[in-house]
């Protein structure tokens, strides 16, 4: 297996990407948005970080998150979100019986993949393409075809606050390839 090492930059800004097991469409189901939502502000006041830019898919979701200036673990917070997350909505899942071999001799329950992608953020060119690839991503996928219509992402407020136009609908996104963004 490789050996993979993450960059640490203190005070980043970072693209995340965090998958379900085989991708399994539950995260936007009443209680799988709860149980997120809680563990999401858990773990914030534990381990701050600001949240940029969020949007929840059935079976993924993207977020931009910063890190206070001198603080570069968002391995942990992805960690203890994880973790929070499934500890408290295992008792409503019934795939968590499916688990594999491996999973059950690490006592793993089948929610997400094991690990997760990520993008430190070199300048604003780049944030603005990686908040823009996340409120368009309902749109990609064909959930919606206008993302004013997807109700669980960031884009309603920056909409509201007047970042994103009336007709906004991903003018530039077209011109990245899928895989520059991680999975999803």
């Amino acid at each position: 297996m490789p050996n993979y090492r993450r960059l640490i930059v203190p005070g980043a800004t970072v693209f995340i990407t965090l998958v379900t097991h085989d991708r399994v469409p539950f995260l936007t189901q009443p209680a799988a948005r709860t149980v997120l939502r809680n563990a999401w502000m858990y773990v914030s006041k534990r381990h701050p970080f600001s949240t940029d830019a969020v949007c929840l898919l059935p079976d993924h979701l993207h977020m931009l998150i910063t890190l206070p200036e001198n603080d570069a673990d968002y391995s942990l917070r992805i960690r203890e979100i994880k973790r929070m997350f499934t500890k408290n909505f295992v008792p409503n899942f019934d795939e968590f019986s499916k688990r594999n071999i491996s999973r059950q001799n690490k006592s793993e329950a089948a929610l997400w993949q094991r690990r997760f992608w990520e993008h430190i953020i070199r300048d604003e060119i780049d944030y603005q393409n990686h908040f823009d690839y996340i409120h368009f991503n309902p749109v990609k996928h064909q959930y919606v075809d206008d993302t004013s219509l997807w109700e669980w992402s960031s884009f309603h407020r920056y909409k509201k606050a007047g970042v994103y136009g009336k007709d906004w609908e991903g003018e530039n996104i077209h011109k990245f390839e899928s895989g520059d963004f991680g999975e999803g």
